[in-house]
């Protein structure tokens, strides 16, 4: 009765693709066209920040020329896909678009990336908004992906174990030394449940990455708090041109 109950519904409400709206053969999946052009990361990338490494590089094979650069406080992270073309499409419809849904197969391609780099003990823990801004959307992106990548990896996690203590400017536009400036002391362990990550593995979550800015006040908020080793897992990793 279930099957054919569910059958009777498809019919009358086919699976629609996530970004463009075309039918596709189950729910919460990308058509044919939107699939190809969505540039998904994997292959040979920066073990600490997720992006492409061309092929033939010289150098630490692992990691690349910002990273080696400028070090980033956390040991580790990757990303889905790139923030361009489809990627971007779903970054904004799920951050600016009401989109929560696309909180499901994000964070399962999320989940995916990082499956067997992190410890059964780990915690998961999303990059927080301000008071003031999360009541404005409603939501956090980066909690909604974070409770998907929980469920997906069977991991404990907690929606605000770090608070953003004051609001700042938003970030689009900013030179990568004004990004960190603007994020100087503006995030913390929660002065309760930031408890939680003493001395525990922790894993970030956030919807992109572009300089690290906001991961790395991040990562320092969970060494405060005496945490374990910090790596960081986004839905898109943003390009030098972005």
């Amino acid at each position: 009765m279930l099957t054919q109950l569910q059958t009777a519904v498809s019919l009358i409400y086919p699976p629609r693709c996530i970004t463009c709206g075309d039918t596709v053969e189950s729910d919460f999946g990308l058509c044919g066209t939107c699939w190809r052009d969505t540039a998904f990361l994997g292959g040979m990338i920066c073990d600490c920040c997720g992006a492409p490494l061309p092929a033939g590089g010289e150098g630490d094979a692992n990691h690349c020329d910002g990273c080696m650069q400028s070090p980033k406080p956390w040991v580790q992270g990757r990303a889905a896909l790139m923030y361009r073309d489809t990627g971007r499409k779903l970054v904004l419809a799920l951050k600016h678009g009401d989109r929560q849904e696309m909180a499901r197969p994000a964070g399962l391609w999320m989940a995916n990336m990082m499956r067997g780099l992190v410890t059964e003990d780990a915690i998961v823990v999303p990059v927080p908004l301000h008071w003031s801004r999360l009541l404005k959307r409603r939501y956090n992106q980066s909690a909604l992906l974070a409770k998907v990548v929980a469920d997906k990896l069977n991991l404990e996690w907690c929606p605000d174990a770090l608070v953003r203590s004051r609001r700042t400017a938003s970030l689009d536009g900013m030179s990568h030394d004004a990004r960190f400036k603007t994020l100087e002391d503006a995030i913390r362990p929660h002065p309760k449940r930031g408890a939680l990550l003493k001395r525990r593995p922790v894993l970030l979550i956030d919807d992109v990455m572009t300089t690290g800015a906001t991961l790395s006040a991040c990562t320092r908020a969970c060494m405060d708090a005496s945490s374990g080793p910090v790596r960081v897992l986004t839905l898109a990793r943003a390009g030098k041109d972005a």
